[in-house]
């Protein structure tokens, strides 16, 4: 899947809705490429108690729940449209359930990509990899 292909799956999911007075939803897409080649997508939970999540982690929870830990390509796009590159939270869950997702190509705009080994320099389980 083209790069462009990608982002525009994360856009069909980054549209901010109001849950409760307490929780919005979507203002954040994320979709991804995983190695058994299929896409997953997620949208980001906010809530005011903190206890929400990324959108990256919800398309990781749906790749997961296919038995697939192995990330090809992943990208995060807010609801203006901007692609937004993940935080260090979402970057340690994609390091730590595939030592190998050090190669994922994380998408930071629509001409460039970087691998997630360049976002998680001097690694804390890198004598593992």
């Amino acid at each position: 899947m083209e790069n462009n292909e990608l982002i525009k799956l994360a856009k069909s999911v980054s549209s901010d809705r109001e849950l409760t007075p307490a929780a919005t939803i979507g203002g954040v897409g994320s979709a991804l490429i995983a190695g058994n080649g299929r896409a997953y997508k997620g949208k980001n939970i906010d809530c005011s108690c903190g206890i929400g999540f990324c959108a990256e982690h919800s398309a990781i929870a749906a790749m997961i729940t296919e038995d697939e830990t192995r990330i090809e390509k992943i990208v995060a796009i807010n609801a203006d449209g901007e692609i937004m590159p993940p935080c260090g939270r979402c970057r340690e869950l994609m390091g730590q359930i595939n030592f190998d997702n050090q190669k994922t190509k994380i998408i930071l705009n629509n001409n460039e990509e970087v691998e997630l080994k360049e976002l998680l320099p001097h690694y804390w389980l890198e004598k593992y990899l």
